[in-house]
């Protein structure tokens, strides 16, 4: 069996995200398996080389999990004619101008989202791509996590009947930094380095709406700044001035409505930090990362309004587990599927349009919260 070597410039990876799911989840797991199969009987082996400002943090890193190939110079791993793709995970606010100097040399270019701050940069950047003729990816990971991919088999199995509404619940307590360290980035936190959970979260509710209930046809979306002070990485406190909660509606193609309440100023209290209920006219669902359960319409029960005696129906106990099936690592499936594009291997739908629809909707949220309306959603 032979083997045919890849070389990615992988930058942005001492962050948390870069890190555990793409360096030492996806492409490192990648290689203990042996590689990506292709159709010929081929095994196509990633070749990373980290990329870091922070010299001693980058080459820790690359030697606590072995990678051979690690640098300060961004420029000189672009020039390298042996490296074909570039992969960023960095701060959004530095992301077009990395992908634009990576699309420039000629690499195929694959990145998280939000792929800019801006539309305008968004669509620049697929244009940009698009006249290189290098392919292109966006990271939409939460297609292929189990209670996800549950909810597309329930939908095509027929199940919810005609699907009505979805509500999402998402988001955790991030902590200020005073008492004890945040979970997150102090950049989150100030629009001016490209935070708020608006352009987060709305890039991510985008392709799961899209993809698993409807197209996404109009957002009426509210924004709050809950906690107005934070501590930053070196204990100073600061200003917050990007948005930590968004409470939005979307109204998608087939008349389903949409709720996503986004939150890193709640805390817990249900089956995981995401949870997705999907209602229809023959059943209804709820799903977590991993886990789903169903209640049919025969097994829904009939609850009747009175406030003046303890509730006499146990709603938990009407639902049933959808069952476990094997499921990979989800970033490190669409990694994957993203490799094999670059090979040559079929169409990878999941490109920097589709990561310009997610900018698209988060722009157009924070101006339906400016404006106090709906606002509809062109096609692009």
């Amino acid at each position: 069996m032979s083997e045919r070597r890849i070389g990615i410039i992988m930058h942005g990876v001492t962050g948390r995200m870069g890190m555990n799911q793409h360096l030492i989840r996806s492409i490192l797991e990648i290689r203990k398996q042996g590689g990506v199969a292709l159709k010929d009987g081929t095994r196509l082996m990633p070749d990373p080389i980290l990329v870091g400002r922070n010299a001693a943090k980058i080459e820790q890193l690359a030697r606590r999990h072995g990678v051979h190939r690690w640098t300060t110079d961004l420029d000189a791993a672009l020039a390298s004619q042996g490296d074909t793709v570039f992969f960023d995970a960095a701060s959004t606010l530095l992301r077009p101008k990395l992908l634009q100097q990576a699309i420039k040399a000629g690499k195929h270019v694959y990145c998280e989202k939000p792929v800019a701050t801006s539309l305008g940069a968004a669509k620049d950047l697929y244009k940009a791509a698009k006249k290189a003729k290098v392919k292109h990816g966006v990271v939409q990971d939460k297609l292929w996590l189990p209670g996800l991919l549950k909810l597309a088999k329930l939908r095509d199995e027929g199940f919810f009947g005609r699907i009505l509404s979805v509500r999402g619940e998402f988001g955790y307590w991030v902590f200020e930094g005073d008492r004890q360290p945040a979970q997150r980035p102090s950049w989150n936190y100030r629009s001016e380095d490209g935070g708020g959970i608006i352009l987060d979260m709305l890039c991510h509710w985008r392709y799961v709406l899209d993809n698993l209930f409807g197209e996404v046809r109009a957002v009426s979306c509210f924004g709050a700044t809950h906690i107005p002070h934070r501590w930053d990485e070196d204990g100073k406190k600061y200003k917050a001035t990007a948005d930590d909660a968004a409470y939005a509606t979307f109204k998608l193609a087939g008349g389903v409505i949409a709720q996503f309440n986004s939150s890193w100023t709640v805390r817990v209290r249900r089956d995981d930090l995401l949870t997705l209920q999907v209602d229809g006219t023959h059943g209804s669902a709820v799903a977590g990362l991993r886990r789903c359960f169903i209640q049919s319409r025969e097994d829904t029960p009939k609850p009747v309004w009175n406030p003046d005696i303890p509730q006499p129906v146990d709603f938990f106990a009407g639902w049933k587990e959808v069952p476990e099936e094997e499921c990979d690592n989800a970033f490190k499936v669409q990694w994957e599927m993203f490799l094999r594009h670059v090979a040559g291997e079929g169409p990878f739908r999941w490109g920097l349009l589709e990561g310009a629809k997610g900018v698209q909707l988060a722009e157009l949220g924070l101006k339906s919260w400016k404006q106090g309306k709906w606002i509809k959603v062109p096609k692009l």
